[in-house]
């Protein structure tokens, strides 16, 4: 499989996880989110989608940089693409369960794990990829404000 298409499809899937889990947001922005008490700090709704987009595909080269990679083992480099799957995972269902099923609390600790499969993804990156991880830095950074806005929200609600 040459360079551009692992490139292509290492870049289209968190796109499609995102833009699937948009679909799931998108109701609730315009529906009991708008309504719920949101702390002072809550960002305005239209930042959401840039900073997703950007985070998005810097998760997406990332991928790329791991999978391309041979300067490792097999099996590294596959403990590495499963922990991404995992964390994907994580972010495509807190939409789900945040904005869909407004469990806010139930969303809270699905934030915390995927926070924490975000941080092992980054350390496992990190052996096959210094640049691989540190694209990952701005995620951990999104997510740990979207883990703080999530609690304000389940207290203020």
């Amino acid at each position: 499989m040459n360079n551009y298409f692992k490139l292509f499809i290492s870049i289209l899937l968190p796109l499609l996880v995102g833009g699937l889990s948009g679909f799931f947001t998108t109701s609730g922005v315009s529906g009991w989110y708008a309504v719920a008490n949101k702390p002072s700090f809550n960002p305005p709704n239209w930042i959401f989608a840039p900073v997703w987009t950007t985070l998005y595909v810097l998760m997406g080269i990332a991928l790329y940089l791991v999978w391309k990679s041979t300067n490792t083992t097999f099996a590294v480099k596959q403990n590495a693409i499963i922990l991404f799957v995992v964390q994907l995972t994580l972010n495509f269902f807190w939409s789900i369960i945040f904005f869909k099923l407004q469990l806010t609390g139930w969303a809270l600790v699905e934030i915390i794990a995927m926070w924490l499969a975000i941080l092992v993804t980054i350390l496992w990156f990190g052996k096959i990829s210094s640049i691989a991880a540190w694209l990952l830095v701005p995620y951990i950074c999104w997510v740990s404000f979207a883990t703080v806005l999530n609690y304000s929200i389940w207290r203020l609600n």
